[in-house]
């Protein structure tokens, strides 16, 4: 509802989160909480012998500067907490923030993988067995393709592309790698903004852009 609960606490309640609801019944809880626009999840395979678990990108809070705060990429823990709108990356305070709740920022979970300040992470999905993934540099097996729509107040301008993560282990691992670019013109106006990616039944990725209206 807000960047950083200026319309109040009051405001956000159930928000912020990610929630698990039973489909058949409608029953819900809420998952993991902190998380201030978590956009995009995906099932990544664990460490061998571990269960799948879940990743996320989130959209962080703005107007503290030009390089702060990251969007990150993170595996989601069941009840975790990971600081929104108290603190950010664990337990940086946002001081703007009133009235202030060490309790809960003492609880805040490190993101596993930051992405840059306002790259504005809108969309994640795991590459499975797409060929793309196949042709990268690297030839990574396992990964996350990522859409960044791009910043509005940064100079200059972060995101406006479409990465991929490598994993290993179960962790994502080395620097993320530039797959689809060219959003930007010379002077800055953007001729698109990637926001949802997915893979299709061929194993192509898909890429939604609210610029052109098209995926």
């Amino acid at each position: 509802n807000s960047n950083a609960a200026e319309n109040g606490i009051e405001a956000e309640e159930g928000r912020a989160a990610i929630w698990e609801i039973d489909r058949a019944s409608g029953a819900k809880r809420l998952f993991a909480s902190g998380l201030r626009n978590p956009n995009g999840m995906a099932w990544m395979a664990a460490a061998p012998g571990g269960a799948p678990v879940l990743w996320t990108v989130a959209n962080e809070r703005d107007e503290l500067g030009s390089d702060l705060v990251p969007d990150y990429l993170t595996s989601v823990k069941d009840g975790g907490f990971y600081g929104w709108p108290y603190s950010w990356y664990g337990s940086h305070v946002d001081s703007r923030v009133q009235p202030q709740r060490p309790d809960l920022v003492a609880t805040a979970l490190v993101p596993d993988y930051a992405l840059g300040a306002h790259v504005a992470a809108l969309g994640l999905t795991a590459a499975g067995s797409s060929p793309l993934q196949r042709k990268l540099p690297g030839g990574a097996a396992e990964g996350v393709f990522i859409g960044m729509h791009g910043s509005w107040n940064r100079k200059p301008f972060s995101g406006y592309k479409v990465v991929y993560v490598p994993f290993a282990g179960g962790h994502p691992q080395g620097q993320p790698i530039d797959v689809l670019t060219g959003f930007l013109s010379d002077n800055g106006e953007a001729r698109g903004r990637p926001v949802g990616v997915a893979i299709d039944a061929r194993g192509a990725l898909l890429v939604a852009d609210d610029v052109g209206n098209t995926v």
